[in-house]
């Protein structure tokens, strides 16, 4: 059987939460934000987790999520980056050795097993996959002025959410590759994990659905909506 490791993003700090707590570490019905994406790994057939955190929170992790909550697959609790890539790099370097690898915001706490079955099944397949939903709303493409330009064909866009999911060293090695050519001045716009493949290698990234409820807490509002869909789950 494939190895599957999951590596949970914990490293933010959540500027538009308005709040001196971390999102990821915000009550959520009684539990921080980060537990619900931990036990949805803990709960599914990934052999480990690497949860990536802020060199200052490695500790608090350690003791009051993992210990505290006995979650057992999280095989290392690493320091995270200047920027997401940075920290999805170090937990790659930490996850090694493993066939797949499941790439995941801790910010989105309504992950469930349907997801993470559609993505292992789709990885497995495609070599490199990404979990979203098709857009509901029409979008506008927007100068500098704030002027409407365009408008994209709505059935071709989608929302991208996470976990992102990988073969290990298709992944790694594209990462080595950008974050390199980075420390030697090139500028490269990079937001999410598919970009790094898209730009480093001739895969293509395939769509796997996920869900409308899988949402990313980022403002305020979203802890109340998150709360609503895991007391439904």
């Amino acid at each position: 059987m494939e190895k599957f490791v999951a590596i949970v993003l914990s490293a933010g700090t959540g500027s538009r939460m308005k709040s001196d707590i971390p999102k990821q570490y915000m009550n959520l019905n009684g539990k921080p934000v980060i537990y619900y994406s931990l036990m949805a790994f803990q709960d599914s057939d990934v052999e480990s987790i690497v949860l990536v955190a802020g060199k200052d929170d490695i500790e608090y992790c350690r003791k009051e999520i993992v210990e505290k909550y006995g979650i057992t697959k999280v095989k290392a609790i690493v320091a995270g980056g200047a920027e997401r890539y940075d920290s999805v790099f170090e937990g790659l370097k930490a996850a090694g050795n493993c066939d797949y690898v499941m790439i995941h915001d801790g910010a989105r706490p309504v992950l469930d097993a349907n997801i993470v079955r559609r993505a292992w099944q789709g990885v497995v397949e495609h070599r490199a996959c990404v979990v979203g939903m098709p857009v509901k709303d029409t979008i506008k493409i927007v100068n500098e002025e704030g002027q409407a330009v365009s408008t994209p064909d709505r059935k071709t866009l989608w929302q991208i959410q996470t976990p992102q999911v990988f073969e290990y060293e298709l992944i790694y090695k594209a990462y080595n590759q950008v974050i390199s050519e980075m420390r030697t001045g090139k500028n490269i716009n990079i937001t999410d994990d598919a970009m790094i493949i898209e730009y480093a290698s001739n895969v293509k990234v395939h769509m796997v659905e996920g869900s409308y409820t899988n949402i990313k807490i980022t403002t305020p509002e979203d802890i109340s909506v998150a709360e609503i869909f895991l007391k439904k789950k």
